[in-house]
């Protein structure tokens, strides 16, 4: 099949190399011409594993091309996915459904045939209707379905979530669209992943109540990580025994900084927003914002009280600044709360991260980058562990603790044992929940 990819951003480029690895013929279109010139190179733009190496692969047999040019990426196409940014709006939180709209409009004048217009950005409920009469008002006689089919990719696993995914989501409304919808996602439909179709608005609502539920997980740990330090509890085994129920899973039940990225802080603002528009306040993911705050804020004193209730003239190093391992995305990343609130109190930060310098040289101003942990921690009053990226995980402890002035530390992913660093030298190390 012909496939029309509107966007080259992290959703639309992930689902456009994977279509195109299905055996469809995909063109991702973006109005970015340094995108799409660094594209066209074979150069990604975002951070993802295993990215560059599937893209060069499709690129080569012919599936996947770029262009700047809508009409000629939509003409003949039997389905077009809009894959354009929903940014929270300033003000309100509500989901900017600008960009989706904009490509409503330009694939409208665009149509040539019958095709499936298909809604994969993060959308309030309703706003695969508005794309429909978008399309409508720019070609009154086109020939086309829309169709809802909400992504569900973790960043840093983008390709196996895509691969391999838990389901597939898709709202449509007509035969024909189904069909279609179908035909694209039959390789997977082949291997027995589960395709959910369902009404348009129930697939825009799954989206919503599926990321909102798993930031409530996150925050419900964290707070229990909080009483567990006052009780003399341990995070890690409450996780465990909670985890062990089916009915609770094990997953999203790691205590730490509080979530971020360009999923969770969005769309459980979007989804309080949406609730507040129809008289039907979403009292939990309403709190799970306000304690996610909270927790950043939390870590902040913890760090604090590490180096004996001031910062002031204290050289801290921060290990990661991501909000997760395996990507360079910055968004509400934690570190976007921690780091400045260290330099504000007058801290010195050294700062290293395998990919997250490239959004952080220009998010965290006024700190000092360092190529690793052990350059980073030389002479410095505390190491803070804030994203556990696998360089992290096996630090040769005693080489990190003697080259400090102060051997202290702050293990907010929870990758050690207090054990462990004492036995390394550490005189001080905190965890979260511990």
């Amino acid at each position: 099949m012909k496939i029309a990819m509107i966007g080259t951003g992290y959703v639309g480029l992930v689902s456009g190399v994977c279509f195109s690895d299905f055996g469809h013929d995909v063109v991702c279109v973006d109005k970015d011409p340094a995108k799409i010139e660094k594209l066209n190179r074979g150069e990604i733009p975002i951070f993802e594993p295993g990215l560059d190496v599937l893209l060069a692969r499709n690129v080569k047999a012919g599936r996947l091309t770029f262009t700047l040019d809508i009409k000629a990426a939509v003409s003949g196409a039997d389905a077009v996915f809009i894959a354009v940014g929903t940014p929270a709006r300033r003000g309100d939180g509500h989901a900017d459904i600008t960009y989706v709209m904009e490509a409503a409009a330009g694939i409208g004048a665009a149509l040539t045939g019958y095709a499936v217009i298909v809604t994969k950005s993060t959308v309030p409920v309703g706003t695969n209707r508005a794309v429909q009469a978008a399309v409508r008002a720019a070609a009154p006689d086109a020939r086309f379905d829309v169709a809802s089919n909400p992504e569900f990719l973790r960043e840093g696993a983008a390709i196996d979530d895509f691969m391999r995914p838990d389901r597939v989501v898709v709202g449509v409304e007509s035969d024909r669209a189904r069909a279609v919808m179908a035909e694209i996602y039959r390789p997977l439909f082949l291997r027995d992943f589960p395709v959910v179709y369902t009404d348009l608005e129930s697939a825009e609502m799954i989206k919503y109540a599926a990321n909102a539920f798993l930031a409530v997980k996150i925050t419900f740990i964290n707070e229990i990580a909080a009483l567990c330090e006052k009780v003399g509890a341990d995070i890690k085994s409450v996780s465990r025994g909670m985890g062990l129920d089916g009915r609770i899973g094990n997953k999203f039940l790691h205590a730490g900084p509080g979530y971020g990225g360009s999923c969770f802080p969005k769309d459980t603002k979007a989804l309080a927003r949406i609730g507040q528009d129809h008289s039907v306040p979403m009292q939990i993911t309403e709190t799970v914002i306000k304690v996610n705050d909270e927790i950043k804020r939390r870590m902040v004193e913890k760090i604090i009280d590490l180096c004996g209730g001031t910062i002031s003239g204290k050289t801290v190093a921060v290990l990661g600044v991501t909000f997760k391992p395996n990507t360079d995305d910055m968004r509400e990343a934690p570190s976007l709360i921690i780091v400045p609130a260290l330099i504000g109190g007058g801290a010195k930060v050294r700062v290293v991260d395998p990919e997250g310098w490239r959004e952080g040289t220009r998010l965290l101003p006024g700190v000092d980058w360092r190529d690793s942990a052990y350059e980073a921690a030389a002479g410095a009053d505390a190491v803070v562990i804030l994203t556990e990226w696998n360089e992290f995980r096996a630090l040769d402890l005693p080489r990190l603790a003697g080259s400090m002035a102060t051997p202290k530390m702050a293990d907010l992913r929870n990758i050690y044992s207090a054990e462990k660093a004492r036995a390394a030298g550490f005189t001080d190390y905190v965890a979260v929940g511990r």
